[in-house]
């Protein structure tokens, strides 16, 4: 379970990595990797960039319902406890807390 939400996790990290690399309608950090446009095309990195986010998000996917699958169990015992109040209790009017008497200076 935790080996599938770190993977969901690094899959999270490269999806922004990938979708700020990509070249937007106004040029995007894209147009900053000249040397590797030039080496391998503007069309070719378009397209590499472009598989690469449809590859991730469907690893994102996957990893989603395998860990919704791979979910812990809960048993009866470590269910919540609720907490009841007995219905006889009754707050007594008469059993207030005594503080002492305001002195005359503190009312100046």
């Amino acid at each position: 379970m935790y080996i599938i939400i770190l993977l969901l996790v690094i899959a999270s990290v490269f999806m922004c990595g990938i979708v700020l690399i990509q070249e937007s309608k106004g040029g995007g950090l894209a147009s900053s990797f000249s040397a590797q446009n030039n080496l391998m095309g503007v069309r070719k990195t378009t397209d590499m960039l472009e598989k690469a986010t449809w590859g991730l998000a469907i690893t994102m996917v996957v990893l989603s319902i395998l860990s919704a699958a791979f979910k812990p169990e809960q048993k009866e015992a470590e269910a919540p406890i609720e907490v009841s109040s007995p219905a006889s209790q009754s707050t007594d009017a008469s059993n207030v807390p005594a503080f002492p008497a305001a002195s005359s200076d503190a009312k100046k």
